[in-house]
């Protein structure tokens, strides 16, 4: 035995056939151990309350000095005299799962349609894809590493703080040529951290995790109000662009009118098919929306446009290329509106700006939460097919044509562009 020092250490040669020993004279079980291979670690060794011995790695040679070693050692060795075993604590803990481990388990089982929305619904597969993203390009890169039982509160707040910030802005390869700017900011922390909530939730509930949810009760930067509207004007330079596209670009032109006649999610009206076209009820009936099976009651207008289009496809109404699936229609529907001059609109805007018009025209919240289908309630509303009474068909047909006819140039009551009182989502 000698007293572990840079000069005892490097003193400690390798044996080609078997490990080198070096214990201390000052610090019983502290120790260093060179393989044949020449590499070098500090340890210690111990017996456990059952009289196992037990050794645990420090640190390497080279990266720990003897003295930083040593107070390390006395630290676990202070551990075993309370009674613990730092070994088996450290295997165990390599054992336990990670928060990016605990998003690939949730993120397994929402693809396979084993995870419930609020709504009561599966994860559509294309929010899945949502929640993809937001685990790689954001979760993962901040806390991805950390051991999930190890995670605080104070680390997701450094995790939102981060992404408001812009810290996990990157450009991402998506297909061949193409590509998704990833910007973070305010609105992207707060989904981010909303996400990760909702992942502790389900994996709490499987045994992945326990305790508090680290993601409540995080502080989170205001992202503005999403209160956005087309004007008169606005809606006449959309209907003038759409008029000038719609021989060479006609299902994105088609798509945008239907959400500005009708108030539907840009998914909801891209994924629209002709049998939930119900032309002698005057309504949609989607089978799949973010709140489940949805009736919503539609003008003349939307049934003349539906009426128009060529049907290239025995079920969707806007097919892909190989008709697979619905076309993906969201930068085709950007580009429209940036031909428009509105940059800073897209097609939710249009459902806003429905929900406004709506409005204008006295119709009350929950006629306008009808026609928008937001969720409801009820055991018959949940269970049966219903029919729109003639008020909400009157109601959709008014909205329709109020908008159409500003899209075409007419004049029509102007719609002001004030912050409505909830959001559309």
């Amino acid at each position: 035995m000698a007293t572990i020092s840079k000069k005892s250490v490097d003193a400690l040669k390798a044996d080609p056939d078997r490990d080198m020993w070096l214990w201390d004279d000052k610090l019983s079980g502290f120790g260093v151990r060179r393989k044949p291979s020449g590499a070098a670690s500090f340890l210690i060794q111990y017996k456990t309350p059952q009289g196992a011995t037990r050794r645990l790695v420090i640190g390497r040679v080279g990266t720990l000095t003897p003295d930083q070693a040593r107070e390390l050692a006395r630290q676990r060795l202070g551990e075993v005299a309370e009674g613990r075993d730092p070994s088996k604590e450290r295997h165990e803990e390599r054992k336990e799962l990670s928060v990016g481990q605990v998003c690939d388990l949730y993120l397994e089982a929402a693809r396979a349609g084993q995870v419930i929305t609020r709504f009561g619904q599966k994860k559509a597969g294309r929010t899945v894809e949502w929640d993809h993203g937001r685990v790689d390009r954001h979760i993962r890169p901040l806390i991805g590493d950390i051991i999930a039982s190890k995670l605080t509160r104070q680390d997701v707040q450094r995790m939102v703080d981060a992404i408001a910030a812009g810290r996990t802005a990157t450009v991402v390869k998506t297909k061949a040529r193409g590509k998704a700017v990833v910007t973070g900011g305010p609105g992207t922390a707060a989904r981010a951290v909303g996400l990760l909530g909702a992942i502790w939730k389900w994996a709490e509930r499987r045994g992945y995790t326990s305790g508090e949810n680290p993601a409540h009760g995080v502080d989170k930067a205001a992202s503005g109000a999403k209160d956005r509207v087309l004007g008169t004007d606005e809606l006449r330079k959309l209907g003038a662009v759409l008029k000038a596209m719609e021989e060479a670009h006609p299902a994105p032109v088609a798509a945008v009118r239907l959400i500005a006649f009708t108030g539907l999610r840009r998914e909801e009206a891209v994924g629209l098919r002709w049998p939930e076209i119900d032309e002698l009820g005057s309504c949609l009936r989607l089978q799949a929306t973010k709140t489940g099976r949805s009736t919503r009651p539609v003008g003349r207008s939307v049934l003349d446009l539906l009426k128009s289009m060529p049907r290239r496809h025995e079920d969707w109404v806007f097919p892909n290329r190989d008709g697979t699936a619905p076309a993906d229609l969201k930068k085709p529907i950007a580009a429209i509106f940036d031909a428009a001059g509105l940059s800073d609109a897209r097609s939710h805007d249009l459902r806003r700006t429905f929900a406004t018009v709506a409005a204008t025209e006295g119709y009350s919240d929950a006629t306008i939460g009808e026609l928008l289908g937001h969720s409801r309630r009820g055991v018959t509303e949940r269970h049966y097919i219903r029919r729109p009474d003639a008020a909400l068909i009157g109601a959709a047909d008014r909205v329709s044509r109020h908008i159409g006819a500003l899209m075409c140039g007419a004049e029509a009551a102007e719609v002001i562009a004030l912050p409505i009182a909830r959001q559309i989502s």
